[in-house]
């Protein structure tokens, strides 16, 4: 409580004279504002909405952990996902943080489309009650970098919303731009939450996540930290006249704490060619043994650094933008003009960092000035298509190898070439885990599941079946999978078959693109069978889609909401709200790259 002034008995006033002060003291000071706050209040307990548009899951990870940083210090915050999520939910907060992901060119991740969807039809000013900040995500080596997110902000502030702080984009290594912009908002968040500030009281209850998912055990080996793992097997899956090649790699974690669930990824730490760095140093007569100074891994040898450090096989706007500085190159300067963004698309395609520095020479002439050009090599994720439960201590992933020529030059995947060419059994490669909570086993092992996975996408189910068969659910299993040909390219032929003889798979829908005259995929095998796979769905089953996000998993979900249309007797909006209400149940998962 508030204490009142008042003149002491021995002060030299007459009785009279005291007690008219004291009741002017006590009058003045039961209307005054306190000078003195009270600790409990301080700061000011805000209702903030925490919400996440994620791919891969690194978009949920941070905004999990910011709903317990946020909690941390006393204010009341929700996780929800966009998926399901609507406009009309959000502009009802005071309070919203968004953590963005983008996807593919430049798009919304596949779950958060018809919130933004919706949000796009708002052209009125209706969020003046909003305060809201943006994290986008993306990957700077694509030309829309953080676009989903870039765009979401600028709607927001289009609809009269009010930045709590500046939008913020992270690429691939986010680390540094994360925790400047975390920062910046908790700092803005307790301006907001002081009693000084003029802001409404808010209170209310934490919601519980639509979306949430059991969480995967924590593992101490991170990109950061990564475990040595050792090469216990390597074997090609497809046959010696295939014109593909596709590899199954197992790798021992029995003496780690690295623990991983169905349908995880596992990144690996890569490296790139070291004949491709030798022709780069040469070209650029630089001394690989010169030490250099990398922004987040110390000092380096330069051959190191461009060896396992730096990205120099692909080229982006940036780059080339950094080039063209450093040597003041005007030819680079009027191919990086907007009027000529299809020239440098053409230009950018298939190229790196070596047709760079030969195409344009004698343009860079200081190690510092390279390394400062060139973004961090970030790791690779291949989906797990081992289980936990019946591959204990060890980790299976299966590697399409990436070879190519282009511009008079032979290429490669940086990873897959590295395992293919460079790493052999009993050799180690650096890798953790990358959880991916959004692709999961139902949780009833009694649901029946529809997967379609063409080419390397079968991994996870792979993986789902044998973890299924492990923990002995008895739910039934539909995989479509798809390839070129099937004496040559029927990967994991002899246990697919093995399980659909003995039961375990249901039914087996295969697609051989060029074994007849028509090609046929996935896709024609759900239209062929639409009838009973609308009954599985009917029935309960959960959909998973694995693989290509270009063109399959569109022509898949196209197919999808085709037979549900036709099957279910549907009007195309009654077959859209089926499908949405698949994925507001998840039972509808994508797992697409």
């Amino acid at each position: 409580m508030q204490t009142v002034p008042f003149i002491p008995d021995n002060a030299p006033f007459t009785p009279e004279q005291r007690n008219w002060l004291n009741g002017l003291l006590a009058g003045l000071f039961s209307q005054a504002v306190p000078a003195v706050i009270p600790a409990a209040e301080a700061t000011r307990s805000l209702k903030i909405a925490v919400l996440y548009a994620s791919q891969s899951g690194t978009a949920e990870g941070i905004a999990r952990k910011l709903v317990k940083e946020l909690k941390s210090k006393g204010h009341v915050a929700s996780l929800n996902s966009l998926e399901g999520y609507t406009p009309a939910a959000l502009l009802a907060e005071r309070y919203a943080i968004i953590v963005a992901s983008t996807y593919g060119e430049g798009e919304p991740p596949e779950s958060a489309r018809p919130f933004y969807d919706q949000l796009c039809l708002q052209h009125f000013p209706c969020a003046e009650n909003l305060s809201y900040a943006v994290l986008a995500l993306g990957d700077s080596n694509y030309e829309h970098f953080c676009k989903f997110g870039i765009d979401l902000d600028k709607k927001l502030a289009s609809l009269a919303g009010t930045r709590i702080c500046d939008r913020v984009d992270c690429g691939v290594d986010l680390d540094a731009a994360l925790a400047q912009w975390k920062e910046n908002l908790h700092t803005a968040i307790e301006e907001i939450a002081s009693p000084k500030a003029r802001f409404s009281e808010i209170s209310g209850s934490v919601s519980s996540p639509s979306t949430a998912a059991v969480k995967s055990p924590a593992s101490a080996h991170t990109r950061e930290n990564p475990y040595n793992a050792s090469v216990v097997e390597k074997r090609q899956l497809n046959s010696e006249t295939s014109s593909k090649q596709t590899l199954h790699i197992a790798l021992d974690i029995s003496e780690s704490d690295v623990q991983y669930e169905a349908g995880d990824a596992c990144g690996i730490i890569a490296e790139n060619d070291p004949q491709l760095v030798g022709e780069i140093l040469h070209a650029l007569r630089f001394d690989g043994s010169i030490e250099v100074r990398l922004p987040k891994d110390g000092t380096k040898s330069l051959k190191n650094a461009l060896s396992g450090h730096l990205q120099i096989t692909r080229l982006t706007r940036k780059m080339v933008e950094s080039y063209a500085t450093i040597g003041n190159c005007r030819q680079l300067f009027d191919l990086l003009s907007p009027a000529q963004q299809p020239l440098f698309d053409s230009y950018v395609y298939d190229r790196g960092l070596i047709d760079l520095i030969l195409d344009y020479p004698d343009v860079v002439h200081e190690p510092a000035d390279l390394i400062a050009m060139l973004p961090r090599l970030a790791p690779r994720l291949y989906s797990i298509s081992s289980s936990p439960s019946a591959h204990s201590g060890q980790i299976h992933t299966t590697v399409s190898v990436v070879r190519y020529r282009s511009h008079n030059r032979d290429r490669g995947g940086v990873c897959s070439t590295l395992i293919a060419d460079r790493k052999n059994a009993g050799e180690s490669l650096p890798v953790y885990i990358h959880p991916n909570e959004r692709f999961r086993l139902p949780s009833d092992g009694l649901q029946p599941m529809i997967m379609i996975g063409p080419g390397t996408g079968i991994a996870p189910f792979r993986s789902f079946l044998h973890e299924r068969r492990a923990l002995g659910h008895t739910g039934r299993n539909w995989l479509f999978f798809g390839e070129r040909s099937a004496a040559t390219d029927f990967l994991y032929r002899e246990e697919l078959e093995s399980m659909h003889k003995d039961g375990h798979l249901s039914q087996l829908g295969l697609a051989f693109s060029r074994d007849q005259e028509d090609k046929v995929y996935v896709q024609d095998r759900m239209r062929k069978q639409a009838a009973e796979l609308f009954q599985w769905v009917e029935d309960g089953a959960s959909v998973y889609v694995c693989g290509d996000a270009s063109r399959m998993a569109k022509d898949v979900d196209a197919a999808l909401h085709e037979i549900v249309r036709t099957q279910g007797c549907m009007t195309d909006e009654a077959a859209g709200e089926y499908i949405t209400q698949l994925k507001d149940q998840h039972r509808y998962h994508r797992d697409v790259y």
